[in-house]
């Protein structure tokens, strides 16, 4: 049976961090995953988890600013120090607050400096990693519909920039619904397969609403299937937008065979 985790970036939006948290336990999660809850002090948020009896597997790193388009740091020229400060920062509260995963967020930049950013990139990882061989470091590869000229949307281009890292805590964050616009629903599952050496972590939402999983053209049961085959044993993430109350939605769970 699949392990499966409550993303609160998208489920029961609306409520404060710490009702969020009772929320997932209440429907049954027994794992979380935030986006940037950097508003609530680590051990505040340790708090409610411990509370809730539950796991918070991993944040994201800042943005940067927003106002401009930023979407992560990573891969900026010129932004290394602010990089790897923002890096410090959020590892001392993924440290506190009891996370084991920091997903490493690159950024957008321009097609024609992708050589040059891919090896700011690689330099930011491979100093992350040795900062934090506590943590698993992911990658995601974000579609360009969604994201335009984030630096990569390829399952390819992440797992190429694994490889050049070297670090054995840098991981694959294999969104489906990512996976699915960019490279087609069909083929979500031949991607999973190409990477299965390299999974730190699978999310799911529908292809290509990105609404509960039980819609759209990606078949999940399939997906789980997959991942049952590969021997993936680690945690899926619900990240997905709900289509309206995210308890009355969980119904997808019963519609698809699986408990959380």
């Amino acid at each position: 049976m699949p392990n499966f985790s409550a993303n609160l970036g998208f489920l029961w939006p609306g409520r404060p961090l710490a009702t969020q948290i009772r929320a997932a336990s209440a429907a049954g999660f027994r794992a979380v995953e935030l986006h940037w809850p950097y508003e609530t002090p680590a051990a505040d948020l340790r708090r409610s988890i411990d509370e809730a009896g539950l796991r918070l597997l991993g944040v994201n790193t800042p943005v940067g600013d927003a106002e401009k388009g930023e979407f992560g740091l990573a891969a900026l020229p010129g932004r290394q120090e602010e990089f790897r400060d923002t890096f410090r920062t959020t590892l001392d509260y993924a440290r506190h607050a009891g996370a084991s995963a920091i997903h490493v967020m690159a950024g957008v930049t321009a097609p024609a400096e992708k050589a040059r950013v891919r090896d700011v990139l690689v330099d930011n990882l491979v100093h992350a990693a040795a900062s934090a061989p506590d943590m698993t470091l992911l990658l995601e590869p974000i579609n360009q519909r969604d994201k335009p000229n984030y630096f990569y949307s390829t399952i390819s281009e992440a797992i190429d920039i694994i490889r050049a890292a070297g670090a054995g805590n840098v991981k694959l964050m294999f969104d489906c619904y990512h996976v699915g616009v960019t490279s087609g629903a069909d083929n979500v599952i031949a991607r999973l397969e190409d990477s299965r050496d390299h999974l730190g972590h699978v999310q799911i939402a529908a292809v290509d609403s990105r609404a509960e999983p039980d819609e759209g053209d990606l078949d999940y049961r399939a997906v789980f299937a997959a991942l049952e085959r590969i021997g993936y044993e680690g945690w899926i993430g619900c990240e997905y937008k709900p289509r309206g109350d995210t308890d009355e939605g969980l119904g997808w769970s019963r519609a698809l065979g699986i408990e959380f």
